[in-house]
């Protein structure tokens, strides 16, 4: 038997913040914990340094969360906290990110046996009972992976335009600043972004929102701001908008059927996890374009919006590897971190 307190450490690493929890084998959730991020990824805005200066700065980061966790849950470890340690991290994109971050997070003592993995398997697992499934991303990017019923995996790169990527609430407010200019400047169709795309950063034309961009008066990360001004033109009618939200569903549903066949699910009765914050629009017709392209190519597939906090499936992929997620403990992990994160 062991003598670390906990039977898992999950942690959800995401490029804006991080959250952490200690589980008992019973599934009791013994300590939580909310932070900034551990990316390396994301880390790279805050510091200089080589990746691997940055992922021992998560490192750091993580180890300060997992300490406050233990201490409001009366754990007073001497060593390790938990046996297993799951650590779901964004960049964790390519197998040179996998090795800088199993090597500064699989050394600093806070588990007995730790394993990295990218940050949507945590979705996945959180937002579906099965072993098995489609998770898609659509927070500020776009990402998709998937588990077969034989237990192999696929993943995209998820690093942007160089790997093929449109999507999420960056691309959302570009095309929407784009649609805005063109219907001004005669380029394009008329659409009511013209006039609330400025407005909402409480200029008057899209060519001054231009300007300030490109003067470095306003961040270009602020333009994810315009994700839900979309949705919400679109849902009053504007075909224009419509039709960003529609080119938005048409690549969230052909990543999704991409990795469906990857994996050999597309003939199978299996569950589609739409997790981000971009899934939190109320716009009907939007789902309903991503499940009939999804349909199409796999009829039996069934789409489902994330309510759990991904952390949650890291901590059942804990549970999993030592047989206990299939029992009581597994639902117990749900609901008590549901009444906790309420």
């Amino acid at each position: 038997m062991s003598d670390a307190p906990a039977a898992v450490l999950g942690v959800d690493g995401g490029n804006s913040k991080t959250e952490l929890l200690l589980a008992s084998r019973e599934g009791h959730v013994l300590g939580f914990a909310r932070g900034a991020t551990i990316s390396h990824q994301a880390l790279a805005a805050e510091m200089r340094g080589s990746p691997a200066q940055r992922a021992a700065e998560g490192a750091r980061r993580l180890a300060q969360l997992a300490r406050q966790a233990a201490s409001e849950a009366d754990l007073h470890a001497v060593g390790p906290f938990a046996d297993d340690g799951i650590f779901c991290l964004a960049g964790a994109d390519f197998p040179s990110d996998l090795r800088v971050l199993q090597a500064a997070f699989g050394t600093i003592g806070l588990v007995r046996r730790a394993t990295v993995l990218n940050d949507a398997f945590a979705a996945l697992r959180a937002g579906t009972e099965a072993r098995f499934g489609v998770v898609v991303i659509c927070g500020a990017g776009v990402n998709a992976a998937g588990i077969g019923r034989d237990g192999r995996t696929a993943r995209f790169p998820a690093v942007g335009e160089i790997s093929g990527d449109w999507g999420g609430s960056h691309a959302l407010g570009m095309a929407a600043l784009t649609a805005a200019l063109r219907a001004r400047d005669g380029r394009g169709a008329s659409t009511a972004l013209a006039e609330l795309v400025p407005r909402h950063f409480g200029v008057g034309r899209p060519a001054t929102l231009t300007r300030l961009l490109y003067e470095g008066r306003l961040r270009s990360g602020r333009l994810r701001e315009l994700a839900p001004l979309v949705f919400e033109t679109a849902m009053d009618g504007d075909g224009v908008a419509r039709g960003i939200a529609d080119r938005l569903a048409d690549e969230l549903a052909v990543m999704a059927t991409a990795i469906a066949r990857r994996v050999h699910l597309l003939r199978s009765s299996f569950e589609v996890v739409l997790a981000g914050g971009v899934f939190q629009t109320p716009d009907a017709a939007f789902f309903d374009r991503i499940r009939q392209q999804v349909e199409q190519q796999a009829r039996r597939a069934r789409l489902v919006r994330l309510e759990a906090p991904p952390v949650l499936g890291a901590a059942l992929l804990g549970l999993d590897r030592i047989g206990q997620s299939s029992s009581d403990a597994g639902a117990r992990l749900r609901a008590e971190l549901r009444e906790r994160t309420a």
